[in-house]
């Protein structure tokens, strides 16, 4: 239940991890109220990733406790700012990492707000008047609209909440490499789970042929039959990783643990791209040789901007591309983040946190 406090804060239900034990439990705690760039949204459902283990547990040393992790969000407007254009009560909203930027630096003005300097995001932030963010395990967020994308009526908002991380991750550095306005390239997907298996998705929306790269052969037939991957590398094979060198023009990476990424670059073409989605703890290891023998590019990406978030998100309306979800009640989160931290999970778990059902 969501009340007004006398100083004019909202007092708002949610989940939260109070240490570095990264136990979830129920959590009240206040938002600011409704300003006039901003709009309330009533959360439906929110997206779990990886992040959020790494934000409960401060792995990187950073986390402002209590955290109320949720970076995934789907809900609908239920309250619109005075100066607020482009929304109304009842959108179908999502809200992404993003919640403000300086909005006056040269990656602002170029779309490119996830690269500013001043950034704060959806949760562990600091907003504009001083608050610390909090995230979607909540039952309501208060979110500024120039953060906040539409969501089509044609995609559900379950499956569509792990679009606003997932999705545009994997997206944005596609758009970047131009595999969009190219048909026919070789493009690599490293890891098949929250990211990989979306990207495997716009790569083939994109008329690409698509290699999935795995160190686990049990993951070939799921690859290729139910997510339409046309090839598939073994990692830990290496007669297979051989074979295949010099065959893929692009390849993306995200995979989250520590890994050489030596063999990786020794599939790519000459001037072959290898771009960096995953966040490993520790560094990797990046051998010279097959950089200077093959001409080849190593960049990383990291989420996208506001602007290029509702392109992802139209270009996932026009060609029915969701992510494959495993619901949980708020109950379960603890379990599903440890199942997720163990990778026990196809491939993104979504909260349920209004406990309505996916048709919505």
């Amino acid at each position: 239940m969501t009340q007004t406090t006398p100083n004019h804060k909202l007092s708002v239900s949610g989940w939260a991890a109070h240490d570095s034990s990264g136990v979830i439990t129920p959590y009240t705690f206040k938002r600011r109220v409704n300003g006039p760039e901003d709009v309330s949204i009533k959360i439906l459902y929110c997206g779990i990733c990886h992040t959020d283990i790494h934000h409960v547990k401060n792995d990187w040393g950073i986390t402002k406790y209590p955290v109320v992790p949720g970076h995934e969000i789907t809900g609908l407007i239920t309250e619109v700012g005075k100066n607020v254009k482009g929304f109304a009560i009842g959108d179908r909203v999502g809200v992404g990492c993003l919640a403000a930027s300086c909005l006056d630096c040269e990656f602002c003005n170029s779309d490119q707000e996830n690269y500013c300097d001043e950034i704060q995001f959806t949760y562990n932030g600091i907003f504009w008047d001083g608050s610390i963010t909090y995230g979607g395990y909540s039952e309501m967020l208060v979110a500024d609209h120039r953060y906040v994308v539409q969501i089509p009526e044609s995609l559900p908002m379950d499956a569509t909440a792990p679009l606003l991380c997932a999705g545009i991750t994997v997206y944005s550095p596609m758009i970047d490499c131009n595999l969009h306005n190219m048909t026919g390239m070789r493009i690599g997907i490293v890891g098949l789970g929250g990211l990989g298996h979306v990207a495997i998705k716009f790569g083939k929306a994109f008329g690409h042929y698509v290699t999935v790269i795995s160190t686990s052969p049990s993951k070939e037939k799921e690859a290729r039959e139910r997510l339409g991957s046309d090839d598939f590398i073994v990692s830990t094979d290496i007669e297979q990783m051989k074979s295949k060198k010099r065959t893929l023009d692009f390849i993306l990476d995200t995979v989250s643990a520590p890994h050489s990424l030596g063999p990786i670059l020794d599939l790519l073409k000459v001037n072959g791209t290898l771009v960096l989605v995953g966040a490993p703890d520790k560094p990797v290891e990046l051998p010279s040789f097959p950089l200077i023998f093959g001409k080849r590019v190593v960049k990383g990406s990291m989420t996208g901007g506001m602007k290029e978030t509702q392109e992802m998100i139209n270009f996932c309306g026009k060609h029915n591309i969701t992510c494959d979800i495993e619901i949980v009640k708020s109950d379960k989160i603890n379990e599903a983040l440890t199942r997720l931290a163990n990778n026990d999970v196809k491939y993104r778990f979504v909260i349920d946190i209004a406990g309505k059902s996916s048709s919505l």
